[in-house]
């Protein structure tokens, strides 16, 4: 079990007769935090909870709103644990004579070029005595949620949302060392690419149409190996033409109401998917998330929905209310307080055994959005980052030399200075509790 691992003796302070150990309690840490010089002009919310005492240690403006940027993927998982299964639902299908008739759950994996999944493409691939027809299903959401940045429609961590994802809705380019070609997938998409021998606007290499999916090429911006990914513009039509392309085979869509009584076709293991969204900080996972938890409760898919019913039953007993817009934390009208995020936290305890739970969020020294801080052979920091322009946010659990487990929230908005210095000086004092509380 990591708790043990971290709070064995060999991790302990080691006892120092002649000097006494300078304390580090809640009074030094609050004056940490609300004297830091680096902090000081930015809006600052800190809680640190003590499970075992059941209270509060320190609290800085712990019941003041912040903008939670990816914290917000915290809410997600919560809301994944309680409304979905073990499995993710692939699709829904009724087959009928020679005819399988499908569509979409939200389930973003389909042929998602990290996860490997492909339980519903063979299931879909390998009928060949089945003619595929492909219906879209009602889904209430927009592509983008209110407040999004426009402006970063060409980048890969603003994909759109829909219904039936494909690839995970991006484009990916490839190119490797010593090869003067690169690959495009889905190869669909390599008739809308075009060059350009102009200097790059923005220094991007590729850039995609404003509202259209061709996608030009600069060469001169390209550098000698490079991995690019960029969202492209979803539609029935879109899904369909990349599903007959991946399949091999031909695909209808039929402009139909879904059946009743389809049956369900189950694909990855929930926690794989909640593991990647939390730990790479995945946005197109935290959004279809949500999406493939509102079927659970209509036939219609909204990110949205899901989210009200959370709050009015799962979390109705929170310190106090979320303004809660998305699923990934990319809006800034999200807003969540520090001791709101710490009960979240403790719910997230209730939910899954500590030896089951932290190894799925982002953890210190290790692959994900911790991997260049809390570096140590034994980890001991583990939860989610959230960064948007002015906006950098740690929330999780840390272990501590003394062998004590906290749950913290540290939220820094409206700063001025680089997201390095900010996150530098949160590293700071947090790994000040881990050596000294």
């Amino acid at each position: 079990m990591l708790f043990t691992l971290a709070c064995s003796s060999a991790n302990k302070v080691p006892a120092v007769s002649s000097v006494e150990p300078e304390r580090f309690g809640p009074a030094e840490i609050k004056r940490e935090v609300a004297n830091s010089e680096v902090l000081r002009q930015s809006f600052v919310g800190f809680a640190l909870y003590d499970p075992e005492l059941n209270e509060m240690v320190v609290e800085h403006n712990a019941d003041k709103y912040f903008v939670p940027a990816s914290n917000t993927k915290l809410f997600t998982f919560y809301a994944g644990l309680k409304m979905l299964g073990d499995s993710i639902p692939a699709l829904k299908y009724v087959s009928r004579g020679d005819s399988l008739i499908f569509w979409g759950t939200g389930d973003p994996t389909f042929t998602h070029m990290d996860l490997k999944n492909t339980i519903a493409y063979d299931f879909l691939k390998n009928r060949p005595e089945k003619k595929l027809y492909y219906i879209d299903a009602p889904f209430a959401s927009t592509p983008y949620a209110s407040n999004w940045g426009w402006d970063d429609y060409n980048y890969y961590y603003q994909p759109e949302r829909n219904v039936f994802p494909v690839h995970g809705n991006i484009v990916k380019f490839l190119r490797e060392e010593g090869k003067p070609a690169y690959s495009t997938t889905p190869g669909y998409f390599k008739a809308q690419v075009s060059a350009d021998s102009a200097d790059a606007p923005n220094g991007d290499t590729f850039v995609r149409g404003w509202r259209n999916n061709s996608i030009t090429y600069y060469p001169k911006q390209a550098a000698a190996r490079f991995s690019t990914e960029v969202p492209f513009i979803t539609s029935p039509a879109t899904v369909v033409a990349l599903l007959a392309d991946t399949l091999n085979r031909p695909v209808e869509w039929l402009k139909t109401d879904v059946p009743e009584n389809g049956k369900v076709l189950y694909g990855l293991p929930a926690d794989t998917v909640f593991k990647r969204m939390l730990q790479v900080s995945d946005n197109l996972l935290a959004e279809q998330l949500m999406a493939l938890a509102s079927g659970t409760i209509s036939d219609t898919l909204s990110v949205e929905r899901a989210i009200q019913y959370m709050k009015r039953t799962y979390l109705s007993d929170l310190p106090d209310e979320p303004v809660w817009v998305d699923g990934s934390g990319l809006s800034s009208m999200n807003m969540f307080t520090p001791r709101s995020i710490i009960a979240l936290l403790q719910k997230l305890l209730q939910e899954r055994p500590q030896e089951e739970l932290l190894p799925m969020l982002a953890t210190g020294g290790r692959p994900g959005t911790f991997r260049n801080i809390y570096k140590a052979d034994v980890p001991y920091v583990f939860g989610k980052s959230g960064t948007l322009s002015h906006v950098h946010n740690q929330s999780g659990y840390i272990l501590t030399k003394s062998g004590k487990m906290l749950l913290f929230s540290f939220m820094n908005n409206n700063y001025a200075v680089p997201t390095s210095a900010i996150r530098d000086e949160m590293v700071r004092i947090m790994t000040e509790v881990h050596n000294r509380y």
